[in-house]
């Protein structure tokens, strides 16, 4: 597991996305006599847009003085030229003595550019491109669709590159056990058995949850939500394949509600097995997901037959966290049908109005329901997904021509809470919705009639303003501009969240306030941060290459060449105390993968680490949930360029 605190496209598509670009090359690191000091151009390696603010980074190992630098198209012909700051944005750990901010924002032309300096230091960047949006936000929106279409379970899935075959068949007829005791701190179970309550139930398909061959409802509906959510804002400009994948995951949250007993499926599978060793668990094993249906092992009894959890007995109430995020996906897959399949909507929105009413709102469980253990997902707060349901619910009803005033005031009943509690302390990711629920209300006020309501929209205004606010005050001081800690969990995906606020804000109040910000936080998650490593796998030139994900692992390359797990968005950098313990061995059956050569460590600093390894679940395992952030920044960047 990885953190304790994530028609199809055709083969030649997506071998298009990973074609790679020439290596950062720099001169001083190839010729040391030229210069004492070394340096490192850090560009956006995937593209600008010709009109946005474009800022470059400059890192050396000491200041520099009387430096310039040019910037060249690809016929050697200078396009741009400047001088290099006197004074630098600050250190970065005990290696790099300067960074410095370089302005390209005076490139417009769409072509292909790199970056020379002189004087102080002699080096120069990667190529890089200014582009178009659908080029730019395009192709990040295809390489995410085409990472979720990698992680499908079932027998649906489609081979691509990577050879997927058909896995997990015995999930059709899994039995129901009771929640087992687990060790504090971690996933190891306690008891010497699991205790069957029930079944069998078909959990089939769905997506695998990260790099693992878990299944959660918490994170797939978090997933769903958001690619539900993209298609509509892409209207009819929405690919095909985004609205196939959200039917994937419809379908098997729809597994996972049992309606006739008023219960929520909470997870399929166990991440390890028992302290006594009698069974075994997802991450004892390193395989190819095929595999399990023929471990035939009394050891793998539940690797090849996947237990299931309940979130809650059924009839009891459930876990609001859940219920908002699961009814959320119910009402938006009944919006996408209002048009062309009125019956079928209906069935979708009878299933997220009755899941609704089975939150336990007036007494939530502590802690609230979401993983076995709840450390995997450690969710704190729910009025937000509440909010995001109701919204979604009113909407759908509206669409349906259904009374929707209840849930129009339940959604601003819940916004209130969450914002007078403040609980907006965090920004937009798996652990909060608050921005995603913020713009799904303010939509559904502006459809369904209604009076006074218990938040206006200002105040949903005033929140997403906020949570911009946090990431632009985090940015500048920051010499790289990173709008989130990096010595934390989930950098990659909060900040891809961020791009993503500011879009639906843009969108909502019809300015441009904040392009800017989200331009500089585009840079930083695509080659601009101080590893120069790319967030996604397949965009940019240098992006993971190790990734702790057992498919990419065992199926594809481990050079950056095809066939890659393309899309897959990694953790990123984070805290150097996760890392007190090692990295440890390669399990068995791990193909040994190590970046060391890229010399990485160089570049650690402020209290973080950035290893590209196979063993680094730290830095280096993909998800659903921070994959769904790139995917919903990139469709609601493109929704405000028309």
């Amino acid at each position: 597991m990885r953190r304790a605190t994530a028609a199809p496209l055709g083969a030649l598509a997506v071998a298009a996305l990973v074609a790679a670009l020439p290596p950062q090359v720099a001169v001083s690191d190839a010729d040391p006599a030229r210069a004492a000091t070394r340096g490192w151009v850090r560009v956006n390696q995937q593209g600008y847009l010709p009109g946005e603010p474009k800022q470059a980074r400059l890192m050396t190992t000491a200041p520099v003085r009387g430096t310039r630098y040019r910037v060249t198209d690809s016929s050697g012909t200078v396009v741009l030229r400047g001088r290099v700051p006197a004074r630098s944005a600050g250190t970065w750990g005990r290696r790099i003595g300067a960074v410095y901010r370089l302005d390209l924002s005076a490139l417009h032309a769409p072509g292909r550019y790199r970056v020379t300096t002189t004087g102080g230091v002699s080096t120069r960047s990667p190529w890089f491109r200014v582009s178009s949006a659908d080029e730019v936000f395009g192709s990040i929106l295809d390489a995410g669709v085409a990472f979720d279409r990698n992680q499908r379970d079932g027998a649906d899935v489609v081979p691509g590159l990577l050879h997927r075959m058909p896995s997990h068949l015995n999930d059709a007829h899994a039995s129901v056990y009771a929640w087992p005791r687990m060790e504090r701190g971690s996933d190891l179970i306690l008891d010497r058995r699991l205790h069957r309550i029930g079944g069998p139930v078909d959990v089939s398909g769905g997506w695998f949850d990260a790099g693992d061959y878990l299944k959660f409802t918490h994170s797939t509906a978090y997933n769903d939500v958001l690619l539900f959510t993209s298609a509509r804002l892409l209207g009819d400009r929405a690919p095909a394949p985004l609205l196939d994948e959200a039917r994937i995951g419809l379908r098997w949250l729809m597994r996972m509600w049992d309606a006739p007993h008023r219960t929520l499926l909470l997870q399929v599978g166990i991440g390890s097995g028992n302290r006594a060793g009698t069974f075994r668990g997802d991450h004892d094993l390193w395989r190819l997901p095929q595999q399990d249906d023929r471990d035939t092992r009394h050891a793998d009894r539940f690797v090849s037959h996947r237990p299931v959890f309940r979130a809650a007995a059924p009839g009891h109430r459930i876990s609001p966290n859940l219920v908002g995020r699961v009814s959320a996906a119910f009402a938006l897959a009944a919006q996408q049908d209002a048009a062309t399949d009125p019956v079928q909507a209906a069935r979708e929105l009878r299933q997220a109005r009755l899941l609704y009413s089975r939150a336990a709102t007036a007494h939530p469980p502590h802690p609230l329901v979401s993983a076995l253990p709840h450390a995997f997902y450690p969710e704190s707060t729910w009025r937000d997904d509440m909010q995001l349901g109701a919204a979604e619910i009113a909407t759908a009803a509206h669409v349906l021509g259904l009374p929707a005033g209840r849930y129009l005031r339940d959604s601003a009943h819940w916004a209130h809470g969450f914002i007078a509690r403040g609980n907006t302390t965090d920004t937009f990711n798996l652990y909060d919705t608050g921005a995603l629920a913020d713009s799904a209300l303010a939509d559904a006020m502006r459809l369904v009639p209604h009076g006074r309501l218990a938040i206006t929209r200002a105040d949903l205004l005033a929140d997403l303003r906020h949570q911009i606010h946090r990431g632009i005050a985090h940015a500048r001081r920051d010499p790289f501009g990173a709008a989130e800690p990096v010595d934390e969990f989930d950098a990659n995906s909060h900040t891809f969240g961020l791009i993503a606020t500011v879009a639906l804000y843009d969108r909502l109040t019809h300015s441009h306030r904040f392009r800017g910000f989200a331009a500089l936080q585009r840079t930083w998650l695509l080659g601009g941060d101080p590893w120069g490593v790319t967030a996604m796998v397949g965009i940019g030139h240098d992006f993971p290459l190790c990734m702790q994900h057992q498919v990419a692992n065992l199926s594809g390359s481990l050079d950056g060449t095809a066939p890659l797990d393309v899309g897959a968005v990694v953790n990123g950098p984070n805290g150097k105390d996760n890392f007190d313990g090692g990295l440890g061995g390669f399990q068995t059956g791990m193909r040994h993968c190590t970046a060391a050569s890229r010399r990485l460590d160089r570049f650690d600093g402020r209290g973080s680490r950035y290893v590209d390894d196979v063993r680094a679940w730290q830095t280096d395992e993909p998800a659903l949930d921070m994959t769904g952030a790139a995917v919903i920044a990139a469709a609601a960047e493109l929704s405000i360029r028309r």
